[in-house]
């Protein structure tokens, strides 16, 4: 029987290409799933939400979200039921679509805790979202946050490829002691041998 919690991949505006390391779970990691969009470049709130949550509510394990960029949000905006399904989720790198004219259908984002463990990884110079609005957001919710210094919107662009950081982190959100990822995830990049370790947001 299987008993692990459901891993369900929630990419952000415009998807996640290939060489990204939400892509790069996706192919390896065992019976993972991916929410699917009808359209990655023109986001609509009640589409996104929707799609997200009859995923969710699709089977009957726990589910982990893998989340990044407007997926953020997209998760944030889940309803009760939906949520209620939720064992733990990391949020990496959130949108701010209040700053974003193509990404304003998701404001107001909601600022309330969320039922569900959370860690919140965050860049201090995200060129996306402040690290003061992600430091925000992390209160608001309850995350746990984690920052890294100067590493951009922790995607390809910013030199993340496989990310074993993000998998740690992961692993931590797991109740099921006995699955773990798999070994062949553990490739670091020029990028993650790079000392960028979590510290917290002062204040």
């Amino acid at each position: 029987m299987n008993t692990h919690p459901r891993i369900v991949i929630v990419p952000g505006w415009r998807n996640s290409g290939p060489a990204h390391w939400q892509s790069l779970w996706a192919r390896q990691f065992p019976d993972a799933e991916r929410v699917e969009q009808d359209d990655w470049l023109v986001p609509r709130r009640q589409a996104w939400v929707g799609a997200l949550e009859k995923l969710v509510l699709a089977g009957s394990r726990p589910v982990v979200l893998v989340v990044h960029s407007l997926g953020c949000i997209t998760s944030v905006h889940m309803g009760e039921q939906a949520a209620s399904r939720i064992q733990g989720a990391l949020l990496v790198a959130p949108a701010d679509p209040e700053r974003r004219a193509q990404l304003s259908d998701f404001a107001p984002v909601p600022y309330a805790p969320l039922p569900y463990r959370s860690v919140l990884v965050a860049s201090s110079n995200d060129p996306f979202c402040p690290i003061r609005r992600a430091g925000a957001y992390a209160r608001a919710w309850g995350s746990e946050l984690v920052r890294l210094q100067d590493a951009g919107h922790i995607n390809v662009e910013s030199g993340f490829g496989a990310w074993p950081l993000g998998l740690a982190l992961l692993q931590s959100l797991l109740d099921d002691a006995s699955w773990k990822a798999p070994q062949s995830l553990a490739i670091r990049s020029p990028r993650e041998t790079r000392p960028a370790g979590p510290a917290p947001l002062p204040g």
